[in-house]
Order: C-alpha cells, then sequence, then structure tokens
C-alpha cells in the first residue's frame, strides 16, 4: 500500500501509463469529456475535490513541459486563471471551444468536483531528463 502522493489506484495507473507529449485534461465538473481518453472521474460532491487540490497532487507527479487554458478563464474564474498563471508562466490561451477540441486528443481526462466555470487545463507531458 502506498502512503504517500496520489492514492487512488486508477488515477496512479494512469499516470504510470503516461509518455512524453502525451495530454492530460484536468477538469471541472462541467467540462464535456470526448469519445476516447481514459477517464478518471474523482468528483464526489460540488466542489469536492477541488481544481487547485487535484491540479496539485497531479504537478507533484508529473513532468509537465507546457499548458494550455481557455481565454475565457481569466474572466470568468480569476482564481483558476491566478493558478493556472502562478504554475506556468508560459501558458497557452486558446477560446474554450478549441480547448475542448484539443481534449479529445488526450490520453487522460482527469474530472475534478470543481463547480466554478472555466477550470480546466490541457497538460503536455514532458520527461524528467
Amino acid at each position: 500500500m502506498k502512503k504517500a502522493g496520489i492514492l487512488n489506484r486508477f488515477l496512479c495507473g494512469a499516470l504510470a501509463e503516461l509518455g512524453h507529449g502525451d495530454g492530460v485534461l484536468v477538469c471541472d465538473v462541467g467540462m464535456p469529456i470526448p469519445d476516447g481518453p481514459r477517464v478518471v472521474d474523482l468528483a464526489f460532491r460540488a466542489g469536492v475535490p477541488s481544481f487547485a487540490v487535484v491540479l496539485d497532487g497531479l504537478l507533484a507527479e508529473l513532468v509537465v513541459e507546457g499548458a494550455t487554458a481557455a481565454k475565457e478563464t481569466r474572466d470568468a474564474n480569476p482564481a483558476a486563471a491566478a493558478l493556472l498563471d502562478g504554475e506556468f508562466p508560459e501558458l497557452e490561451l486558446v477560446t474554450h471551444e478549441r480547448l475542448k477540441e484539443l481534449s479529445a486528443g488526450a490520453r487522460l481526462v482527469v474530472r475534478t468536483g470543481e463547480a466554478r466555470p472555466y477550470a480546466n487545463v490541457l497538460l503536455r507531458c514532458g520527461v524528467f531528463f
């Protein structure tokens, strides 16, 4: 049994399968989930677990070389925008519609319980060396 880090066995297994360049969509409870990517649904209740908590846990375990979010986040969810700006100085911004299109190519979708709009980010996995 693991004693630290991400304890959810489905999420741990999915993370272990990721490789360089793979996409991971971390999304709020309202984001449409495309057919195709593996989905680990962590949503329990509205707001639980939060986007910030899940993102923090993922960033502690993944090498991320890039991130993409919706431009609309800036106005609709300043807290999520500030979090993303703090984590990703070179955050790529696209329209929400484009983010939904890009998410179809993700290898993994991690759905949070976040109930505030536009709390979504598409991570691009890097390598540790």
